[in-house]
């Protein structure tokens, strides 16, 4: 890659992004930005991907909303997220947990990993 790219990308990083993995829940506080005001969107679910890497990283969260099933993909180094808090690590054996998509109720849930 092209070392001005890489310039711009290693400064765009960001540094205070937390450690999670796929399975924990998470609360992603998110910038609205609605006409000439902007507000922080609190968004809570369960990450259900990660993908990529360096400043083109992103994860996707997924939460039920009125028995309707939600998904939203976030930038992980965006000026977008305010801060992403993790709220408990889920015990799960796949790096994609796109199975969750199909199930309703108690059987939609991962278990909590317990240290």
């Amino acid at each position: 890659m092209n070392e001005i790219i890489k310039n711009i990308e290693a400064e765009q990083l960001r540094a205070d992004v937390p450690q999670f993995n796929v399975g924990d829940t998470v609360k992603v506080y998110g910038k609205i930005k609605e006409g000439n005001r902007e507000r922080i969107q609190v968004f809570e679910g369960v990450v259900i991907k990660k993908q990529g890497g360096s400043v083109r990283a992103t994860f996707t969260v997924r939460k039920n909303s009125n028995g309707v099933g939600v998904e939203k993909t976030w930038p992980l180094h965006s000026p977008s997220v305010e801060k992403v808090e993790v709220i408990r690590h889920g015990k799960v054996r796949r790096a994609k947990l796109t199975y969750l998509r199909g199930r309703v109720g108690k059987r939609a849930k991962v278990k909590e990993l317990v240290k």
